[in-house]
């Protein structure tokens, strides 16, 4: 006992006088750290009518507290580099920690490391991104206070030449197995080993892989950008490639003008494409093209703001997002076009700022569309409009309360009906 205490006590007095070795005075190593992040709290409440046949068959109620703190940390290494990283206190998938209160108790969340990168900036208006980041791209959210994000691991470069910046990238590893909401629907899919067998909406039989997969985070990630900011006119073109899985591709144009002291506009137009590999599409029994076309008009005169935007889906399918908040997707609040087939969703909304920190709004939201793109499908119209109160109480805390319904016809036979509700609070330092 008494050898083990010695070699203890000199093991902990190497480490202590290699510590002091390296260390430098806390106010320098305080000096070069830039700390930032957000803290998001959100009770939903829901509840919940299936219907059928005009007579209600079951009801239920899903109620939970969400959080998600995240706290950035950014240390300048030397004068080219900087050390970033993103610490989150939420769920597995960098999203919220949802706590379930219908049937438990108060819980304990986990805190993960999001972030872990270096950036270089010794090329002149350049930054080169190596390590675990976010994953900058239409398709993913690479930080989000109150959602889930899209991370890998790899190389991410962006240039900027006068009005125009580039952007190439390559990961080799990311968490598109497990957060996002365009993926999950692929998660069936391995190698094709030859195994036959019955996949629902396939007409037929498919083939799959002997082993399901249900972590896409080993696939290879390419992708590529130009983004042109002209003044009042911003437009960007993109290219993504996962290996073995897609390829796609995106284009949008944005405009902003002034058409009075008080009087605003902005117009949107983007249009998606994303091809599924044939082995993937056949696996899935489903076509292997997908496409999203996009515009809206947004504007305030005075105190009154609008925005009213149109998204259709080609009719063999809609998947053009990895994550439904991404730019190349439309989302309401319970709706989407991700991954939905021949798809025309409506949105609008109306508001007025009842004070300067304070706005009401009016919020419709309307999708039509097929349960997939086989004969005989069924034909989907979903609705929700509902009312929200904005409160900015000052520059770094916001809130909002919501409250309205949420309705789905199958063939013209109302199915569902619920009551939502959501209360939000996000701190921001």
């Amino acid at each position: 006992m008494r050898k083990i205490s010695k070699l203890s006590l000199v093991a902990a007095v190497a480490v202590a006088g290699f510590s002091t070795a390296n260390a430098q005075p806390l106010e320098e190593a305080i000096k070069n750290v830039e700390v930032s992040g957000s803290v998001v709290y959100r009770y939903n409440d829901a509840k919940a009518k299936d219907k059928l046949n005009g007579q209600t068959i079951s009801e239920n109620a899903d109620v939970n507290n969400n959080y998600k703190i995240a706290l950035n940390l950014s240390s300048k290494v030397n004068d080219y580099v900087k050390f970033n990283s993103r610490f989150i206190v939420g769920g597995a998938d960098s999203g919220f920690a949802r706590l379930d209160t219908t049937d438990n108790g108060d819980q304990n969340v986990d805190v993960t490391l999001s972030n872990a990168y270096f950036a270089l900036t010794a090329i002149p208006n350049t930054t080169v991104n190596v390590g675990k980041q976010g994953l900058t791209t239409p398709w993913t959210v690479a930080v989000d206070s109150d959602g889930n994000e899209q991370t890998g691991t790899g190389v991410l470069a962006l240039t900027t030449v006068g009005p125009v910046t580039g952007a190439a990238g390559y990961f080799n590893q990311t968490n598109l197995g497990k957060s996002g909401n365009g993926l999950p629907s692929l998660n069936s899919y391995t190698a094709n080993t030859g195994l036959v067998v019955t996949g629902p909406g396939a007409g037929g039989t498919v083939l799959l892989g002997t082993t399901p997969n249900d972590d896409f985070g080993g696939k290879d990630i390419a992708v590529v950008g130009l983004i042109g900011d002209l003044d009042f006119v911003k437009l960007d073109a993109w290219y993504l490639n996962m290996d073995d899985v897609f390829d796609t591709y995106s284009l949008s144009a944005k405009a902003n003008f002034d058409l009075a002291e008080n009087a605003k506009i902005g117009l949107e137009a983007r249009y998606v494409q994303l091809e599924l590999e044939d082995e993937v599409a056949t696996a899935l029994g489903r076509d292997d093209k997908n496409s999203m076309f996009r515009f809206a008009v947004d504007g305030k005169v005075s105190i009154v703001n609008a925005k009213v935007a149109y998204t259709t889906t080609d009719k063999k399918g809609g998947l053009t997002a990895l994550d439904n908040d991404a730019q190349n997707t439309t989302l309401g609040w319970n709706l989407t076009s991700n991954n939905t087939f021949d798809a025309d969703y409506w949105q609008g909304v109306i508001g007025v700022d009842i004070l300067d920190n304070l706005n009401l709004s009016a919020n419709y939201g309307q999708i039509k569309h097929k349960e997939g793109n086989f004969a005989g499908a069924d034909t989907l119209k979903d609705k929700e409009y509902y009312a929200q109160l904005t409160y900015k109480m000052s520059k770094n805390l916001n809130t909002y309360v919501r409250y309205g319904k949420l309705e789905e016809k199958v063939n013209g036979d109302k199915q569902v009906d619920d009551t939502v509700g959501r209360l939000q609070v996000e701190y921001t330092f």
